[in-house]
């Protein structure tokens, strides 16, 4: 991990951040092998705490490996079961490409941008 206990590869970091009953984790730079546990680990503080929603926002991911998708549908099967809400923030070629070419975004919640996520209009789908 780099000083900041953030990462481990060029660039990457997971920030947390509570907007009122929801935690937001942005997540910077490649998510691949080497930096995907470290999302892990944030991941499961977030849901040790048991917040009624958890976003982790990929606005700034460049790049977006199998190791980074799997932690994501993993937390996704842990969160339903806590009864708790993931969104995930995911626009861009590197990142809602793979979730839509998986056909992952029919399980995942996929949104295009924080204040949607935040609004809760799925991309693709209405308002609710």
């Amino acid at each position: 991990m780099d000083v900041s206990g953030h990462g481990r590869s060029r660039g990457f970091s997971v920030s947390p951040d509570r907007q009122g009953a929801a935690l937001v984790l942005r997540v910077t730079g490649d998510l691949d092998a080497m930096t995907a546990p470290t999302l892990v680990t944030h991941l499961d503080i977030a849901l040790a705490d048991a917040p009624p929603v958890v976003v982790v926002d990929m606005t700034d991911v460049e790049f977006l490996s199998s190791a980074g998708i799997s932690v994501l549908v993993e937390t996704h099967r842990l969160a339903e079961r806590a009864d708790i809400s993931l969104r995930v923030v995911a626009d861009g070629p590197a990142t809602s490409r793979p979730f839509r070419m998986m056909r992952l975004d029919e399980v995942i919640d996929l949104y295009p941008t924080l204040a949607d996520a935040m609004g809760e209009r799925q991309q693709g789908r209405p308002p609710t």
